[in-house]
């Protein structure tokens, strides 16, 4: 990448100046009239140099021209280039306070505008290269409703698995479901208790209205709560065979419709763990290092975390059963055993951020679990919270994962009723899945995110529908083009560089930024940014007949590229028609 070439050039530069310690980036300028990119290394050399700013920006932009001193159009210190060390670099100017831009030349746009159009790995990166990384996301758990929280962790999960790809990582995608538990228990005792009682279940419904009244009755009825218990403790002995009959019948059927939201939502796993194989692990480990990591406290054991400055956790109640801390230490056990990773990344909700350090804590002190701990990092996502008066849920008050995605796919095909489109359904549902990945996507992680159905579906701006139309009127171009070889013009000249060409370009610095951070919303605002662009120039360009055809399909091609590639890390699908 060229903005590789600019920063190893810089870091020989400091070098030279004797300043190879100070900390600088390199980054594409606010405003496109001060360059392509911009550098603060003399701001940051200044300090350690102890000279003026300005005075070392001169000397850092000496090591890249041969030049003449000249003003610039802004009042800044600029220098007509002769030569530059770098041949992509056309000239170099000082502005502010001691900023340096980098202006490319034409040729070295037109170059990366032929390698975004032509170049299936055009945009990739090593930064991951030889790396092995596990992704853990999505976690539902069966007898339970896919939530909101699920479908935030799946989309978060699905697109850092995507990033991690594209930047030379060999990824192994992790499903870890809560299959044994009292919310299994609540949900079984009311099923065993209902009018009439289900000895098997063949559908997702029944379990997960069951355990919403099971935990009510748990809650509100002291009998009901001891049988809930000796419910328990007979899932997790296997005691009781009509206990263990309708266990194992709501289990595969949940798991079933799970992967039918996940076929939906683009995602395919390589790897389930199951709290059923984590526990007996878990609460083996905890025992192991009793008096040494855990402690006794009222018959239960736990970790005092305030020796780590954070808080104290059971991880094996007063019943003898295991907590979820322990079966996260059996996962980790479990993760380990499953290959030598570099990296393991768990996405959940940002209410369990205090959780995971107590655990990761308390694993980073286990023999058999702490290098797995050492390489964990937690990321996290917010609430979602609607818009009052703009949506409810057909099933109730509580919207799903699952009955957010009907009710927007219903609300594209109302949108799409005047259109002739050869799927409605399937278009439908796929401007659905891009409108609620989009929102989850397009801001930090961490964040709580409120949703309103109307902008989400909106094709005019900030939207997955957004995007998605510009990526189909991009091919819709180019569909109308009878050119053939998509190859430059015979012109040295081209005209002026125009703001997309000039945005383009830096697709492959966002990807390589966002993995770096692990942040897809970094790749969410550059596609927003390019499909203005791109939109502003289609209006503004005869493209087709124009002065440079050639050249003006070829940028759309470059576009059509980008937009496809970017969405599909963001894992939002990108429909041919709209």
């Amino acid at each position: 990448m060229i903005k590789n070439d600019i920063e190893k050039a810089i870091a020989k530069a400091l070098v030279e100046l004797g300043a190879e310690e100070a900390h600088f980036v390199v980054e594409r300028p606010a405003e496109m009239e001060h360059g392509d990119y911009a550098t603060n290394a003399a701001l940051a050399a200044a300090k350690i140099l102890k000279k003026n700013p300005k005075e070392v920006a001169e000397l850092l932009a000496a090591r890249f021209v041969s030049r003449s001193p000249s003003t610039s159009e802004d009042g800044g210190v600029g220098v007509h280039v002769q030569q530059t060390s770098l041949p992509a670099i056309e000239r170099v100017e000082i502005a502010g306070a001691g900023f340096i831009n980098f202006f490319l030349t034409r040729e070295a746009i037109v170059q990366e505008v032929e390698a975004a159009a032509s170049k299936k790995e055009w945009g990739s990166n090593n930064l991951y290269k030889g790396k092995k990384v596990m992704v853990e996301y999505t976690d539902p758990n069966p007898f339970k409703e896919f939530h909101i929280g699920h479908l935030m962790s799946n989309t978060i999960g699905e697109s850092i698995a995507r990033l991690l790809e594209v930047s030379g990582a060999k990824v192994l995608r992790a499903n870890y479901q809560g299959d044994v538990g009292l919310h299994v228990a609540k949900a079984i005792w009311q099923l065993q208790n209902a009018d009439t009682p289900i000895v098997e279940l063949t559908d997702i419904g029944p379990s997960a209205a069951a355990y919403v009244d099971g935990s009510i009755e748990y809650e509100e009825n002291p009998i009901a709560r001891e049988e809930i218990n000796e419910i328990n403790r007979k899932i997790y002995e296997k005691s009781d065979d009509s206990i263990n009959r309708l266990y194992e019948s709501g289990r595969k059927v949940s798991l079933e419709h799970f992967e039918e939201i996940y076929k939906i939502l683009g995602t395919k796993f390589d790897k389930y763990f199951f709290e059923s194989e984590t526990w007996q692990r878990g609460l083996e480990l905890v025992k192991k290092n009793i008096n040494s990591v855990f402690e006794e406290s009222e018959g239960a054991i736990i970790y005092r975390g305030e020796q780590d400055g954070l808080h104290t956790r059971v991880f094996i109640n007063k019943t003898g059963l295991p907590t979820y801390e322990a079966k996260d230490l059996g996962l980790l056990e479990l993760k380990k055993e499953a290959g030598a990773f570099d990296v393991s990344i768990t996405i959940t909700a940002s209410e369990q951020k205090e959780y995971f350090k107590v655990v990761l804590a308390a694993a980073k002190h286990i023999a058999e679990v702490q290098d797995i701990a050492q390489k964990t990092t937690h990321i996290t996502h917010g609430m979602m919270r609607f818009a009052e008066g703009k949506m409810s849920s057909r099933t109730g008050n509580v919207i799903t994962g699952e009955s957010l995605l009907a009710d927007l796919t219903q609300e594209a095909k109302i949108k799409m009723e005047d259109r002739k489109l050869s799927d409605t359904e399937k278009i439908a549902e796929q401007i659905a899945v891009g409108a609620i990945k989009y929102t989850v996507l397009r801001q930090g992680s961490g964040k709580d995110i409120i949703f309103d159905p109307a902008k989400s579906l909106s094709l005019e701006g900030d939207s997955g529908p957004y995007l998605q139309y510009a990526h189909t009127r991009a091919l819709s171009l180019l569909k109308k083009t009878s050119v053939l070889e998509l190859k430059l013009p015979s012109e040295k000249v081209l005209g002026g560089v125009s703001a997309l060409e000039r945005l383009l370009i830096h697709y492959p610095d966002v990807l390589a930024h966002a993995a770096e951070e692990l942040e897809p919303h970094y790749v969410t605002t550059y596609l927003t940014e390019l499909a203005a662009a791109f939109n502003s120039w289609y209006a503004a360009e005869r493209v087709i007949g124009g002065e440079h055809e050639r050249y003006g399909v070829l940028l759309a091609k470059a576009v059509e590229q980008t937009l496809a590639k970017g969405l599909q890390v963001l894992d939002i699908p990108a429909p041919e028609q709209m």
